[in-house]
């Protein structure tokens, strides 16, 4: 039963990671500029735009795919840049309200639900991953610390 819901909050990280990037490619349908590149110190256009959903698709096939408790974090973290990036950005929340046009306000609620999502679903998972570590080696009978894997 644990397992069951430990991978039920990984596929809401996960989950939330694709629609972050289906809220990018809607923003960048609509033609919205984004203000910062991915990696850093990067030229913003629309090359960049097009890598942030490389680095997003990245991230929920890490999270999907490999069976690391530390993954969901990833993706969490991953997520969590997006969100900040939309308080940071002076058009974020002018976006949202309506103000580029009702492509860009669907796009930016969508990205802003997934973001929160993943971050959510990536931090209740990392942790249910730990505590189901430690869960395990006191049923085994080991007396030893739990040290978290790599």
């Amino acid at each position: 039963m644990r397992t069951r819901r430990r991978w039920g909050w990984r596929a809401a990280t996960v989950l939330g990671l694709l629609a972050t990037a289906a809220g990018n490619g809607i923003l960048m349908v609509a033609g919205v500029e984004f203000p910062v590149a991915i990696p850093p110190g990067g030229e913003a256009n629309p090359a960049s735009a097009r890598s942030e959903l490389v680095f997003l698709l990245l991230a929920a096939l890490i999270v999907l795919l490999l069976r690391w408790r530390w993954t969901p974090a990833l993706g969490a973290l991953l997520a969590a840049m997006f969100a900040a990036g939309f308080w940071l950005d002076p058009t974020g929340l002018a976006n949202l309200t309506g103000q580029a046009g009702a492509l860009a306000a669907a796009g930016q609620a969508v990205q802003q639900l997934g973001a929160l999502t993943a971050v959510l679903a990536g931090l209740v998972a990392t942790a249910a991953g730990y505590r189901g570590a430690r869960t395990a080696l006191r049923s085994s009978g080991d007396t030893r610390t739990c040290t978290p894997s790599r």
